[in-house]
């Protein structure tokens, strides 16, 4: 009796992760994927409104609430292929304000054979720095990040 149980424990386990690797989000592995790890590198180190760079950006953020002593949820950079030369790059940051919680998608796509980065999400945008041709308003002044205001 002790071996059956034994046995449809280890069974349950095995079943259970096919099932959490078939049901997994089609995101791929930049540890696995060297041209994701490129597409998550050329993101993370493109330049930032207010800021060296994205990932430098983010990590000011979380410094400066943890200083207000305020929450903040950064998810995992994730990397989905578009096709061959396309890449999604994401992360999800959940900030709280003063009355509530604000929750930001970051999306940006990457074009591999140009090297481009675009936005592809508003609060993306608002990472980005200005380029010559695009007709938003001047850069935020020195020590106020890039991100929108919260309440």
């Amino acid at each position: 009796m002790s071996k059956v149980i034994h046995y449809a424990v280890l069974l349950l386990l095995v079943v259970g992760g096919l099932v959490y690797w078939w049901m997994q989000p089609p995101g791929a592995n930049p540890m696995t994927d060297p041209r994701a790890a490129e597409a998550l590198a050329l993101v993370q180190t493109h330049r930032a409104a207010g800021y060296p760079t994205i990932l430098q950006a983010f990590n000011e953020r979380a410094r400066i609430l943890a200083d207000r002593k305020l929450g903040l949820r950064l998810g995992e950079w994730q990397v989905i292929k578009q096709d061959e030369q396309r890449y999604e790059v994401r992360i999800y940051m959940r900030e709280q304000g003063t009355t509530q919680w604000f929750e930001r998608d970051f999306i940006w796509h990457v074009d591999l054979g140009t090297k481009r980065v675009n936005a592809a999400s508003l609060p993306a945008d608002g990472l980005m720095p200005e380029g010559p041709d695009s007709g938003r308003a001047g850069t935020p002044p020195a020590g106020s990040p890039p991100f929108p205001p919260t309440m």
